[in-house]
């Protein structure tokens, strides 16, 4: 089982580390190559409306969980996010958010650590 990781984005990684972007949008200001990204898979991000109903208020993060969580059902881009975590031995879930403990890729590394 792979070790799963969470890092902002523009902060640097271990080497060896597989990044993966869990953000919809590409993060501002920062280009493909200061990224550092093995793979972007935005659309395992939270959908438009959620991410807009949320907008990182962190009384609301309980709930975007479950929201969350809810849209991630049987979505191919959370299988293509498992069959990428189950290919490496240390993934890293890379996201924009200011906010370190309230964001999508905490939530994904809670389900992923549930695998």
């Amino acid at each position: 089982m792979a070790r799963i990781t969470i890092r902002r984005v523009y902060e640097p990684s271990p080497e060896g580390v597989f990044r993966i972007l869990v953000d919809r949008l590409w993060p501002r200001g920062l280009s493909k190559e200061a990224a550092a990204v093995d793979l972007w898979l935005k659309e395992v991000g939270p959908s438009t409306e959620l991410r807009t109903w949320f907008g990182h208020a962190p009384e609301r993060f309980e709930e975007f969980a479950a929201k969350y969580r809810a849209e991630l059902e049987g979505s191919e881009a959370y299988a293509e996010l498992k069959r990428a975590v189950a290919d490496h031995s240390t993934a890293e879930l890379v996201y924009s958010a200011h906010d370190t403990e309230h964001n999508q890729a905490v939530v994904l590394a809670g389900l992923l650590g549930d695998l």
